[in-house]
Protein backbone atom coordinates (compact mmCIF):
# COMPACT_ATOMS: atom_id res chain seq x y z
CA UNK A 1 0.00 0.00 0.00
CA UNK A 2 2.53 2.90 0.79
CA UNK A 3 4.63 1.94 -2.63
CA UNK A 4 1.05 3.13 -4.40
CA UNK A 5 1.03 6.26 -2.67
CA UNK A 6 -1.53 5.25 0.30
CA UNK A 7 -1.02 5.45 4.08
CA UNK A 8 -1.58 2.22 5.79
CA UNK A 9 -2.64 1.71 9.08
CA UNK A 10 -3.25 -1.98 10.50
CA UNK A 11 -5.10 -3.81 13.41
CA UNK A 12 -4.87 -6.57 15.36
CA UNK A 13 -7.98 -8.51 14.61
CA UNK A 14 -9.13 -12.36 13.92
CA UNK A 15 -12.29 -13.57 12.91
CA UNK A 16 -14.51 -15.98 14.20
CA UNK A 17 -13.58 -19.58 13.42
CA UNK A 18 -16.44 -21.92 12.85
CA UNK A 19 -14.12 -25.07 12.33
CA UNK A 20 -11.92 -24.97 14.97
CA UNK A 21 -14.01 -23.13 17.81
CA UNK A 22 -11.24 -23.45 20.50
CA UNK A 23 -9.44 -20.87 18.52
CA UNK A 24 -12.13 -18.02 19.09
CA UNK A 25 -11.68 -18.11 23.47
CA UNK A 26 -9.09 -14.95 22.80
CA UNK A 27 -11.84 -12.87 20.81
CA UNK A 28 -13.40 -11.16 24.17
CA UNK A 29 -10.22 -9.61 24.32
CA UNK A 30 -9.17 -8.87 20.81
CA UNK A 31 -12.15 -7.22 19.29
CA UNK A 32 -12.32 -4.52 22.20
CA UNK A 33 -8.84 -3.74 21.68
CA UNK A 34 -9.24 -3.69 18.00
CA UNK A 35 -12.36 -1.50 17.60
CA UNK A 36 -10.73 0.87 20.31
CA UNK A 37 -7.93 0.87 17.30
CA UNK A 38 -10.19 1.43 14.97
CA UNK A 39 -11.63 4.25 16.41
CA UNK A 40 -8.44 6.07 16.67
CA UNK A 41 -7.48 5.84 13.19
CA UNK A 42 -10.86 6.78 12.40
CA UNK A 43 -10.55 10.02 14.47
CA UNK A 44 -6.94 10.63 13.34
CA UNK A 45 -8.13 10.33 9.50
CA UNK A 46 -11.49 11.74 9.29
CA UNK A 47 -12.94 9.99 6.56
CA UNK A 48 -16.15 11.46 4.61
CA UNK A 49 -17.00 7.54 4.08
CA UNK A 50 -15.42 4.37 4.72
CA UNK A 51 -15.37 1.29 2.52
CA UNK A 52 -15.36 -2.21 4.15
CA UNK A 53 -14.20 -5.07 1.54
CA UNK A 54 -15.74 -8.03 3.20
CA UNK A 55 -14.81 -10.08 6.05
CA UNK A 56 -13.79 -9.83 9.74
CA UNK A 57 -10.87 -7.50 9.23
CA UNK A 58 -13.23 -4.49 8.12
CA UNK A 59 -15.34 -4.17 11.54
CA UNK A 60 -12.79 -2.16 13.61
CA UNK A 61 -12.80 0.54 10.85
CA UNK A 62 -17.02 -0.07 10.14
CA UNK A 63 -17.64 -0.23 13.44
CA UNK A 64 -16.11 3.35 14.39
CA UNK A 65 -17.55 4.72 11.22
CA UNK A 66 -20.86 3.98 12.44
CA UNK A 67 -20.75 4.82 16.06
CA UNK A 68 -18.86 8.46 14.68
CA UNK A 69 -22.05 8.47 12.54
CA UNK A 70 -19.60 8.62 9.46
CA UNK A 71 -21.69 7.04 6.14
CA UNK A 72 -19.75 3.19 5.23
CA UNK A 73 -20.36 1.10 2.13
CA UNK A 74 -20.17 -2.37 2.50
CA UNK A 75 -19.15 -4.44 -0.56
CA UNK A 76 -19.77 -8.11 -0.56
CA UNK A 77 -17.66 -11.03 -2.66
CA UNK A 78 -19.26 -13.89 -1.99
CA UNK A 79 -23.11 -15.30 -3.40
CA UNK A 80 -23.36 -16.16 0.60
CA UNK A 81 -22.49 -12.87 3.02
CA UNK A 82 -20.18 -13.23 5.53
CA UNK A 83 -20.95 -12.86 8.89
CA UNK A 84 -19.53 -8.87 9.42
CA UNK A 85 -21.22 -7.90 6.29
CA UNK A 86 -24.74 -9.11 7.48
CA UNK A 87 -23.76 -7.66 10.74
CA UNK A 88 -23.37 -4.28 9.76
CA UNK A 89 -25.55 -4.32 6.25
CA UNK A 90 -28.79 -2.39 7.55
CA UNK A 91 -26.64 0.06 8.78
CA UNK A 92 -24.65 0.75 5.43
CA UNK A 93 -25.85 3.45 3.14
CA UNK A 94 -25.08 0.73 0.41
CA UNK A 95 -23.49 -2.77 -0.33
CA UNK A 96 -21.61 -3.67 -3.47
CA UNK A 97 -21.86 -7.34 -4.41
CA UNK A 98 -20.29 -9.44 -6.99
CA UNK A 99 -22.50 -12.20 -7.64
CA UNK A 100 -25.95 -12.51 -8.70
CA UNK A 101 -28.08 -13.84 -5.42
CA UNK A 102 -26.41 -11.58 -2.44
CA UNK A 103 -29.01 -8.78 -3.08
CA UNK A 104 -31.65 -11.39 -1.21
CA UNK A 105 -29.32 -12.00 1.52
CA UNK A 106 -28.69 -8.94 2.86
CA UNK A 107 -31.20 -6.22 4.93
CA UNK A 108 -30.51 -3.07 2.60
CA UNK A 109 -32.37 -0.64 0.46
CA UNK A 110 -29.44 -0.41 -1.44
CA UNK A 111 -27.52 -3.56 -3.22
CA UNK A 112 -25.75 -2.45 -6.43
CA UNK A 113 -23.91 -5.79 -8.37
CA UNK A 114 -20.70 -3.63 -9.26
CA UNK A 115 -18.79 -6.97 -9.62
CA UNK A 116 -15.49 -6.77 -7.65
CA UNK A 117 -12.63 -4.50 -8.72
CA UNK A 118 -9.91 -6.35 -10.60
CA UNK A 119 -6.22 -4.94 -11.27
CA UNK A 120 -5.78 -3.84 -14.75
CA UNK A 121 -4.88 -7.13 -17.64
CA UNK A 122 -7.69 -9.22 -17.74
CA UNK A 123 -8.86 -8.24 -21.00
CA UNK A 124 -11.12 -10.07 -22.93
CA UNK A 125 -10.40 -12.44 -25.47
CA UNK A 126 -11.92 -14.98 -27.56
CA UNK A 127 -10.43 -18.52 -26.57
CA UNK A 128 -9.41 -21.12 -28.68
CA UNK A 129 -12.56 -24.09 -29.79
CA UNK A 130 -11.42 -26.56 -29.47
CA UNK A 131 -9.01 -25.49 -26.27
CA UNK A 132 -5.35 -25.70 -27.04
CA UNK A 133 -4.01 -24.23 -23.79
CA UNK A 134 -5.45 -25.43 -20.29
CA UNK A 135 -5.01 -23.41 -16.96
CA UNK A 136 -5.45 -25.03 -14.06
CA UNK A 137 -5.02 -23.11 -10.47
CA UNK A 138 -6.28 -23.54 -6.77
CA UNK A 139 -6.55 -20.49 -5.60
CA UNK A 140 -3.03 -17.96 -4.19
CA UNK A 141 -2.64 -20.68 -1.42
CA UNK A 142 -3.18 -23.81 -4.54
CA UNK A 143 -5.48 -26.87 -3.89
CA UNK A 144 -3.88 -30.29 -2.45
CA UNK A 145 -6.90 -32.16 -3.79
CA UNK A 146 -6.96 -30.37 -7.47
CA UNK A 147 -2.91 -30.71 -8.01
CA UNK A 148 -3.20 -34.44 -7.34
CA UNK A 149 -6.28 -35.08 -9.74
CA UNK A 150 -4.21 -33.07 -12.65
CA UNK A 151 -0.69 -34.49 -11.74
CA UNK A 152 -2.76 -38.20 -12.08
CA UNK A 153 -4.17 -37.43 -15.10
CA UNK A 154 -0.94 -35.77 -16.57
CA UNK A 155 -0.44 -37.96 -19.24
CA UNK A 156 -4.29 -37.70 -20.74
CA UNK A 157 -4.52 -34.02 -20.45
CA UNK A 158 -0.52 -34.03 -22.43
CA UNK A 159 -2.82 -35.25 -25.16
CA UNK A 160 -5.56 -33.24 -25.46
CA UNK A 161 -4.17 -29.82 -24.92
CA UNK A 162 -0.90 -28.45 -26.23
CA UNK A 163 -0.07 -27.25 -22.78
CA UNK A 164 -0.80 -27.15 -19.70
CA UNK A 165 -0.33 -24.44 -16.94
CA UNK A 166 -0.65 -25.41 -13.47
CA UNK A 167 -0.44 -23.01 -10.48
CA UNK A 168 0.08 -25.61 -7.80
CA UNK A 169 1.08 -23.41 -4.67
CA UNK A 170 3.99 -23.24 -2.50
CA UNK A 171 3.06 -26.64 -0.98
CA UNK A 172 2.90 -28.37 -4.38
CA UNK A 173 6.78 -27.48 -5.41
CA UNK A 174 7.95 -30.95 -5.23
CA UNK A 175 5.11 -32.53 -7.04
CA UNK A 176 5.43 -29.79 -9.76
CA UNK A 177 9.60 -31.14 -9.72
CA UNK A 178 8.67 -34.76 -10.28
CA UNK A 179 6.08 -34.17 -12.86
CA UNK A 180 8.20 -32.10 -15.23
CA UNK A 181 7.63 -32.95 -18.39
CA UNK A 182 6.94 -31.20 -21.97
CA UNK A 183 3.28 -29.18 -22.41
CA UNK A 184 3.51 -29.11 -18.09
CA UNK A 185 4.54 -25.88 -17.27
CA UNK A 186 3.90 -26.10 -13.27
CA UNK A 187 4.50 -23.03 -11.00
CA UNK A 188 4.28 -22.62 -7.70
CA UNK A 189 3.16 -18.81 -7.70
CA UNK A 190 2.71 -16.32 -9.88
CA UNK A 191 2.30 -12.74 -9.54
CA UNK A 192 1.00 -12.28 -13.00
CA UNK A 193 -2.20 -14.21 -13.62
CA UNK A 194 -3.46 -11.47 -16.07
CA UNK A 195 -0.69 -13.56 -18.50
CA UNK A 196 -1.61 -16.45 -17.91
CA UNK A 197 -5.34 -15.69 -18.74
CA UNK A 198 -4.51 -14.35 -21.67
CA UNK A 199 -3.07 -17.46 -22.88
CA UNK A 200 -5.40 -19.84 -21.78
CA UNK A 201 -8.44 -21.23 -23.43
CA UNK A 202 -10.24 -23.18 -20.72
CA UNK A 203 -9.88 -22.82 -16.69
CA UNK A 204 -10.40 -25.22 -14.20
CA UNK A 205 -10.20 -23.25 -10.46
CA UNK A 206 -11.71 -23.59 -7.29
CA UNK A 207 -14.61 -21.48 -6.98
CA UNK A 208 -12.92 -17.92 -5.14
CA UNK A 209 -15.10 -15.16 -6.35
CA UNK A 210 -12.06 -12.72 -7.47
CA UNK A 211 -10.50 -16.07 -9.48
CA UNK A 212 -14.06 -16.11 -10.68
CA UNK A 213 -14.43 -12.51 -11.18
CA UNK A 214 -11.02 -12.73 -13.06
CA UNK A 215 -11.92 -15.13 -15.45
CA UNK A 216 -15.14 -13.72 -16.68
CA UNK A 217 -13.38 -10.62 -16.74
CA UNK A 218 -11.13 -12.72 -19.76
CA UNK A 219 -14.51 -14.11 -20.92
CA UNK A 220 -13.37 -17.96 -20.39
CA UNK A 221 -15.13 -21.16 -20.14
CA UNK A 222 -14.68 -22.75 -16.22
CA UNK A 223 -15.00 -25.73 -15.07
CA UNK A 224 -14.86 -25.09 -10.94
CA UNK A 225 -14.20 -27.21 -7.87
CA UNK A 226 -16.01 -25.51 -4.93
CA UNK A 227 -13.83 -25.83 -1.63
CA UNK A 228 -15.80 -27.51 1.11
CA UNK A 229 -13.74 -24.62 3.80
CA UNK A 230 -15.38 -21.69 5.31
CA UNK A 231 -18.60 -23.21 5.21
CA UNK A 232 -18.69 -24.08 2.12
CA UNK A 233 -19.03 -20.74 0.59
CA UNK A 234 -17.54 -21.98 -2.59
CA UNK A 235 -20.60 -24.26 -3.23
CA UNK A 236 -22.75 -20.75 -3.89
CA UNK A 237 -20.09 -19.06 -5.59
CA UNK A 238 -20.03 -22.09 -8.43
CA UNK A 239 -23.81 -22.48 -8.94
CA UNK A 240 -23.76 -18.96 -9.62
CA UNK A 241 -21.73 -19.37 -12.37
CA UNK A 242 -23.30 -22.94 -13.36
CA UNK A 243 -26.54 -21.02 -13.25
CA UNK A 244 -25.31 -18.86 -15.53
CA UNK A 245 -24.02 -20.61 -18.14
CA UNK A 246 -20.35 -20.02 -17.85
CA UNK A 247 -18.99 -23.09 -15.81
CA UNK A 248 -19.76 -26.91 -14.94
CA UNK A 249 -19.16 -27.86 -11.26
CA UNK A 250 -16.78 -30.81 -10.08
CA UNK A 251 -17.37 -31.29 -6.25
CA UNK A 252 -14.56 -31.85 -4.13
CA UNK A 253 -15.20 -34.96 -3.01
CA UNK A 254 -16.05 -36.49 -6.64
CA UNK A 255 -12.65 -34.29 -8.12
CA UNK A 256 -10.20 -37.54 -9.78
CA UNK A 257 -8.36 -38.09 -11.99
CA UNK A 258 -10.46 -39.81 -14.29
CA UNK A 259 -13.56 -37.69 -13.62
CA UNK A 260 -11.54 -34.67 -14.47
CA UNK A 261 -10.60 -36.05 -18.21
CA UNK A 262 -14.22 -36.80 -18.36
CA UNK A 263 -15.29 -33.65 -17.81
CA UNK A 264 -13.49 -31.95 -19.73
CA UNK A 265 -14.08 -34.29 -22.83
CA UNK A 266 -17.77 -34.00 -21.99
CA UNK A 267 -17.14 -30.45 -23.13
CA UNK A 268 -18.50 -29.92 -26.85
CA UNK A 269 -17.47 -26.94 -28.94
CA UNK A 270 -20.48 -25.50 -29.14
CA UNK A 271 -20.90 -26.08 -25.27
CA UNK A 272 -17.43 -24.12 -24.67
CA UNK A 273 -18.48 -21.76 -27.18
CA UNK A 274 -21.77 -20.81 -24.88
CA UNK A 275 -19.54 -20.88 -21.88
CA UNK A 276 -17.28 -18.36 -22.98
CA UNK A 277 -20.30 -16.10 -24.25
CA UNK A 278 -21.92 -16.65 -20.47
CA UNK A 279 -18.74 -16.05 -18.75
CA UNK A 280 -17.97 -12.63 -20.29
CA UNK A 281 -21.47 -11.57 -20.00
CA UNK A 282 -20.87 -12.10 -16.54
CA UNK A 283 -17.61 -10.42 -16.47
CA UNK A 284 -17.44 -6.87 -15.36
CA UNK A 285 -14.21 -5.02 -16.35
CA UNK A 286 -15.53 -1.49 -14.90
CA UNK A 287 -16.34 -3.11 -10.80
CA UNK A 288 -13.86 -0.20 -9.63
CA UNK A 289 -15.35 2.43 -11.21
CA UNK A 290 -18.56 1.55 -10.01
CA UNK A 291 -17.76 1.22 -6.69
CA UNK A 292 -15.75 4.46 -6.73
CA UNK A 293 -19.42 6.26 -8.08
CA UNK A 294 -20.81 4.75 -5.28
CA UNK A 295 -18.78 6.26 -2.64
CA UNK A 296 -18.34 9.58 -4.55
CA UNK A 297 -22.43 9.72 -4.05
CA UNK A 298 -22.26 8.53 -0.37
CA UNK A 299 -19.64 10.80 0.55
CA UNK A 300 -21.48 14.06 -0.99
CA UNK A 301 -24.39 13.50 0.81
Amino acid sequence: MPAAGFDLATVNVRGLDRDALWKNLALPAIVPAALRAGLRIVDGFQPDVVLGMGGYVMAPAVAAARLRGIPYVLHEKDVRPGLATRFFARGAAAICTTLPGTETRVRNKRVDLTGVPLRDGFDPRTAAVPPRHLLVTGGSQGARHINEAVWGALDELRKRFEEVVHVAGRQGSAGVAEHAAPGYRGLTFTDDMPALMAEADLVVSRAGVSTIAEIAAVGLPMVLVPGTFGGGHQEENAKAMVDAGAAVRIGDAELSPGVLVTTLDSLSADRLRAMAKASAGAGRRDAARRVLAILHEVARK
